[in-house]
């Protein structure tokens, strides 16, 4: 079973830009969707950015389209998430998560519901403040 650990968070004002990193371990993650999610005080969990297991498609969320940016490393089995130009609306805890692909088909198909995943690292908090 693959298990994930987030880190690099942290505190930054607002213009700036952190690098979030996602580690796997107890397996490979050839066939599994990667997601990042974030989720604010008061505020349901919600989809940041996926790549698919495909690793051809990138789904990013309107709110941080152009500003954030995400990517595998199959090497390092790590998968970072790239944030600039943060904003206070950003502070959140982040969360990297897996999905596995159920067939061929599926490696193609963007799932940016946090229920359809099902390994969960245990967040890094995101605060953007001046």
């Amino acid at each position: 079973e693959v298990q994930l650990q987030a880190s690099g968070g942290g505190l930054v004002r607002p213009g700036g830009s952190l690098r979030l990193s996602c580690a796997a371990s107890g397996g490979t993650f050839d066939d599994y969707h990667i997601g990042w999610f974030r989720q604010a005080p008061g505020k349901e969990r919600e989809v940041v950015s996926i790549i698919t297991a495909s690793d051809d498609i990138t789904y990013y969320a309107e709110s941080v389209k152009g500003r954030f940016t995400s990517h595998r490393d199959y090497a390092k089995k790590m998968v970072y998430l790239q944030m600039s130009n943060l904003k206070p609306e950003d502070t959140a805890v982040y969360y990297c998560a897996l999905k596995k692909a159920a067939s061929v088909m599926d490696k193609l198909v963007v799932s940016t519901s946090p229920g359809e995943y099902d390994s969960w690292g245990q967040g890094t908090q995101v605060t953007v403040s001046s």
